[in-house]
């Protein structure tokens, strides 16, 4: 670590006790700010060109049908640019995310010393402390990529089919409404499977089979439970998906000397937005397993 990283660390150290995720998060922010910039600023520019390339894909189906290779073979360009970017996104990412957790994994260590922890909480709680990394790594690009997907897509077609549009921000409502309990009831089963994941390796030294069996078949109930919730959830989306596509179709079947570059932006818009909306229970559920280890792990930052 540099030494001014070592001394952001120092001073939020001093400022806070036991952090929430959020206060966390701030800090790994405040820590890294220009590798975390320019590792999400490709994650921005891959987000562009992913919104960009349905209207892309349009024009050059027009262009196919007019007989104008040449300006249809602009999309084969931005295929390749959206495959640059995000190659080197994922280079980049590795490498940056990689040398925060060798940061992070010593503080909290460290710190769950200092409070006296045992060594078997102790070991799951820096197993734990890699799902902060893991947010700026692998569930911001995820929630990025949703957010611009939904917004971007539902704005696009309210601009190109004003009552597709509208429908999607209806469904988007409706979603929005419905996601606050049902993460509520997820960050109580991930507190519930924390606290026995924080027991495993006294149980494994210390218990009888018995209770071993006892203690694989309860993580196994709330595993269980969270991917059935997970499965509701994704019929709920695949319902509504369904309903758009409904229609999204009677509109378009309406609409007179319709274009087939027209058809493929809207139903290609669409498609990215019942797909960007399939990932909000899965990114609601991470961060509500991250509001939960929040509470157990204080790196010290």
């Amino acid at each position: 670590m540099s030494a001014v990283t070592s001394q952001i660390l120092v001073d939020e150290s001093k400022k806070i006790g036991q952090q929430s995720a959020g206060q966390t998060l701030k800090a790994i922010a405040r820590a890294y700010p220009g590798k975390l910039f320019f590792t999400l600023s490709l994650v921005a520019l891959e987000n562009a060109l992913l919104l960009a390339y349905p209207l892309f894909a349009g024009f050059a189906v027009d262009s196919i049908i007019r007989g104008d290779t040449g300006s249809a073979l602009v999309y084969a360009v931005v295929v390749l640019a959206f495959w640059v970017v995000g190659a080197a996104r994922r280079a980049v990412d590795t490498r940056t995310f990689t040398r925060i957790y060798t940061d992070l994994a010593v503080p909290v260590i460290l710190n769950q010393r200092l409070l006296n922890q045992d060594t078997s909480t102790a070991a799951a709680r820096v197993v734990l402390a890699r799902e902060f990394v893991d947010f700026f790594e692998k569930h911001i690009p995820t929630i990025a990529t949703a957010l611009v997907s939904i917004v971007g897509a539902a704005a696009m077609l309210a601009l190109i089919e004003p009552w597709i549009g509208l429908a999607c921000l209806l469904a988007l409502i409706l979603c929005c409404a419905l996601l606050p309990r049902f993460a509520r009831r997820n960050q109580a089963l991930h507190e519930r499977l924390n606290d026995r994941l924080e027991k495993e390796i006294g149980m494994v030294a210390r218990v009888g089979a018995a209770s071993l069996q006892r203690h694989y078949r309860v993580l196994s109930r709330l595993r269980i439970r969270l991917s059935d919730r997970e499965a509701v959830a994704y019929l709920f989306l695949g319902t509504v998906a369904a309903a758009l596509f409904v229609v999204a179709i009677s509109q378009l079947a309406l609409s007179p000397a319709v274009k087939a570059g027209h058809v493929y932006a809207v139903m290609t818009y669409l498609w990215t937005f019942v797909s960007s909306l399939d990932e909000a229970p899965t990114m609601v559920d991470q961060l509500a397993r991250l509001r939960d280890i929040g509470k157990r792990v204080d790196p010290g930052l």
